[in-house]
């Protein structure tokens, strides 16, 4: 088994703080990608919670940047459920309507599923969609994938126990069991999420404060969804809220704006 990939565990006093940081980050990781005359900034974002962390704090920290640098961005989705894009339950909707409408990005910049097809279509659909956009790479290689982590351990649209954790072949997966509704959804696989520059796990609540405790300080002999992510040759960083990280007894960093 590899090495597990370095890991930096960065501990805000709210959920607020985070999302500030969070998006600074993004920016950050922007400018270093973009520094290069014709290159782009790549990156895959996941659904719940993130969703109003993001739209409220990124536009903002993004404005200084100007139109010119969010033009080079290309957009993808971590994961996606097999819904209409009105549907409540569509990431991609609800980043449409929340953070997109707020920032010069057009519609040809967001990689997206095409939720008409059946699921098995839809995730090929997907995989086809992002070799195009990701060309000369065997894998896609995002710069940066934001993850969210569920109380069970699952992150993206892989759960514990699911045959999917041990896809090895495909860039993207459909998943038809899902234990949390919708049951219908894509995702993207292990190799994937491993293959990128730089991962940041995203975990906010006292009701994350158990599996994390697991994730990152246990080693168990079949490890869960989200401690199977250890980016090969990437950057693997956790931000966390106190309410989260109540648990931990590993090192981390302690931040705070005030």
């Amino acid at each position: 088994m590899a090495a597990p990939a370095p890991r930096l565990i960065s501990v805000f006093s709210s959920p607020q703080e985070l999302g500030a940081s969070l998006a600074q980050l993004v920016v950050q990781q922007a400018a270093c990608c973009l520094a290069d005359a014709g290159a782009r900034f790549t990156l895959g974002l996941s659904g719940g919670s993130l969703v109003s962390m993001l739209a409220r704090e990124l536009p903002a920290a993004a404005a200084p940047a100007g139109p010119a640098s969010l033009a080079r961005w290309t957009l993808g989705f971590c994961d996606e459920r097999l819904v209409p894009f009105e549907h409540a339950e569509s990431t991609y909707g609800l980043y449409r309507t929340h953070l997109l409408s707020k920032l010069p990005i057009f519609d040809s910049q967001v990689i997206t599923i095409n939720p008409a097809l059946p699921v098995e279509e839809a995730a090929e659909d997907y995989a086809k969609k992002l070799r195009q956009a990701f060309q000369g790479d065997s894998i896609p290689v995002f710069d940066l994938l934001i993850l969210g982590v569920g109380p069970d351990g699952h992150t993206c649209s892989l759960f514990p126990d699911h045959p999917l954790l041990q896809e090895r072949e495909k860039i993207v997966a459909p998943i038809s069991d899902s234990p949390k509704p919708p049951p219908q959804r894509v995702t993207l696989t292990l190799p994937v999420l491993n293959a990128a520059r730089t991962v940041i796990f995203v975990a906010t609540g006292e009701g994350k404060a158990a599996i994390l405790k697991r994730i990152l300080e246990d080693k168990e002999e079949n490890p869960l969804p989200a401690a199977l992510v250890q980016p090969s040759a990437g950057k693997l960083c956790w931000f966390l809220d106190e309410a989260a990280a109540r648990l931990l007894t590993v090192p981390f960093e302690k931040h705070s704006t005030l």
